[in-house]
């Protein structure tokens, strides 16, 4: 979901103490994270997107996380079936999901033992729970009920049964149609949000649908808000202030689907694939009416085939993808590559190999981006690590692109793209376009590979172009497009493409430390980590630790300075969400352990002795389990 809001400033916080049952005032937090979590198909995911859109346009920070099963549609009442949303609502800024659960909004007892499991839930965490299932009609449903129930109220829990699904039928007809519009209206009681702003959410979530709809779904709110202050003993308010500027509350494949737009692109060509797909959905809905299309391909190979001959043809294509089909695309790239023609590939990374998590994130495709295709096959390689740099690096990666005549890969996640997070909306700038291509008629004796002795580059040729007649081909081929297999142009074709990132990488700077540029420990990180790594680091540095962070957007080429940045520290270690052998396993030691895919590029271009630490859970690695890592870290002796 995504909404746009032009924010009034306000003269104090904007959540004002209110009266509840037995006149307790709201408590004041500094932060709360709630999940609101159900079968598929229940409404769980618009629930929590919602309560996110209304908390973001309250002024308070967010970030939302979608609670995806792994089946499109897994059976009813399954513990590894909960869909929902994930978020967290600060008084300031938020960068990342953070730990454990403090509040959890569950349809069912089922779903709710999957997070359980999944330890996502905080020792004592508040559960409201719906409580139909005590007096169904199967009596083996009755008995799981009650089983659970009691052991998680013995385990501590504070389990609030919820009339949800009666208090729903007073209403509609349908109740499991209803709840998460009346779970809404609990939940803006609770948080103290205004009951207006969740009035104004269902107006822009159902105003497509008859009114009839959009009227129901208001007194299912309303319902739900008056049920939670007559019944409920606790509620609380997170300070915050009313931003004055216009902000976004998008997810980060719709902020890629708008990086698209605000490039100047005008061709996205797709297949759909988890947890890609949205950001292409976005698009077919609005590309068209700026001049744009969304070409569905047959496949992930036709779809790279269609892009990389559109390019060719003069307009920069992006294709957008997942793990699996960016595998599928691999040697289509390698032809953009020999070719050198301009493309922009999006891989929304998921967990694998093979077929893996599609619903999951993983940060497992790096060495595939940088290395993947046979031969040498130079790319540039990005990861924006949050959802205003999805937004930002789009606009980037074109530029990139037709600047070097080059492929761009941009890795993002599973874990940004489905993620909420608000910013301040972007000033069109005109610096964010590429410049016009040169169409004017090819001098005599021009060459359509006319290799810069520096820089690798030459003059974008465009089919048609007065005097601009070449073979475009995928095999080795001589300055003339003619096909050569002498060995030294091959080596010099080599060469002059290999060139092109080195230019690049000449025009970066070096990355910004967070925190000081000396230490004890600086951990390294790139994509979606940024946010928790950099709470995880100022956690430490508040109680007096010597660690900073440097985060990498660019991957290949890496910028300059990096090698400089790690000499400051004693220690230097990565944090990622991909592969990396443990050193206290039995058989693990230094001569077999297998490392995190950027501690490995780290370790080979610096030469210096890098550790890492990595999860492949299929969830973001929370700050608290990086704190904790970066303090073992820190005691271990050099």
């Amino acid at each position: 979901m995504n909404q746009m809001t032009k924010q009034k400033p306000a003269k104090k916080a904007v959540h004002k103490p209110q009266a509840v049952s037995g006149g307790k005032a709201p408590v004041k937090l500094k932060e709360h994270i709630v999940e609101i979590i159900s079968d598929s198909g229940e409404g769980a995911q618009k629930c929590g997107q919602s309560l996110g859109a209304i908390a973001a346009q309250m002024g308070n920070g967010i970030w939302t996380t979608e609670i995806i099963p792994a089946e499109i549609r897994p059976p009813a009442r399954s513990v590894a079936g909960a869909s929902g949303n994930r978020i967290r609502i600060g008084s300031g800024y938020i960068t990342n999901g953070g730990d454990e659960t403090d509040l959890v909004v569950a349809f069912n007892e089922q779903v709710l033992l999957g997070r359980v499991r999944a330890k996502e839930l905080k020792p004592g965490c508040t559960i409201l729970l719906e409580d139909m299932w005590r007096a169904h009609a199967d009596a083996k449903i009755v008995a799981s009920y009650i089983e659970t129930h009691d052991k998680l109220v013995a385990a501590g829990y504070d389990v609030r049964e919820i009339p949800m699904e009666e208090e729903c039928k007073k209403i509609v007809a349908d109740a499991r149609r209803g709840k998460n519009m009346y779970a809404l209206g609990m939940l803006c009681h609770i948080y103290s949000l205004e009951l207006k702003l969740a009035v104004d959410q269902i107006i822009l979530a159902f105003g497509k649908k008859d009114q009839s709809v959009v009227d129901a779904n208001i007194m299912l709110l309303e319902a739900g808000h008056k049920w939670a202050a007559a019944n409920l003993d606790f509620c609380y308010s997170i300070p915050a202030i009313r931003s004055t500027e216009a902000q976004l509350v998008v997810n980060g494949n719709t902020a890629l689907a708008l990086g698209v737009l605000a490039s100047g692109m005008e061709i996205c060509a797709m297949y759909p694939i988890t947890p890609a797909t949205s950001a292409s959905h976005y698009l077919s809905d609005v590309f068209e009416s700026v001049g744009g299309m969304v070409h569905q391909a047959e496949d992930e190979i036709a779809a790279c085939a269609f892009a990389i001959g559109a390019s060719y043809a003069s307009k920069c294509t992006v294709t957008i993808t997942s793990g699996p089909g960016y595998s599928l695309k691999q040697e289509a790239i390698g032809l953009a590559v020999m070719g050198e023609i301009p493309l922009v590939v999006v891989n929304v990374q998921r967990g694998g190999p093979s077929t893996g998590q599609p619903t999951k994130m993983e940060q497992g495709d790096l060495m595939a981006a940088i290395f993947g295709s046979h031969g040498d096959a130079p790319k540039v390689v990005m990861a924006p690590g949050t959802i205003e740099e999805c937004f930002y690096s789009i606009i980037t990666a074109r530029k990139i692109a037709e600047t070097f005549n080059m492929v761009v890969v941009v890795l993002t996640d599973a874990g940004l793209a489905t993620s909420q997070q608000p910013f301040k909306r972007p000033q069109f700038s005109e610096t964010w376009m590429a410049p016009p291509i040169d169409q004017s008629p090819i001098p005599a004796g021009a060459k359509p590979y006319d290799w810069d002795e520096t820089t690798g580059l030459a003059r974008r040729f465009i089919p048609g172009q007065p005097g601009g007649m070449h073979t475009l081909t995928g095999l080795a081929h001589d300055r003339d497009s003619h096909v050569a297999y002498d060995a030294e142009i091959n080596q010099q074709a080599m060469r002059y493409r290999s060139l092109k990132l080195a230019a690049l990488q000449k025009t970066l700077k070096a990355p910004a430390v967070f925190g000081d540029r000396k230490g004890d420990l600086l951990v390294v990180g790139w994509g979606s980590t940024k946010g928790a790594i950099e709470e995880a680091v100022e956690m430490l540095r508040a109680e007096g630790k010597k660690v900073s962070s440097l985060h990498l957007q660019f991957l290949q080429p890496l910028a300059p300075g990096i090698k400089e940045i790690m000499q400051g520290f004693k220690k230097v270690m990565t944090i990622e969400s991909n592969w990396s052998d443990r050193p206290d396993d039995q058989i693990i030691d230094e001569s077999n352990r297998r490392y995190s895919s950027m501690a490995i590029l780290l370790r080979s271009r610096f030469l210096i002795d890098i550790d890492c630490f990595s999860e492949v859970k299929g969830q973001p690695i929370k700050p608290g389990t990086m704190r904790r890592v970066m303090l073992e870290k820190l005691k271990e002796k050099a």
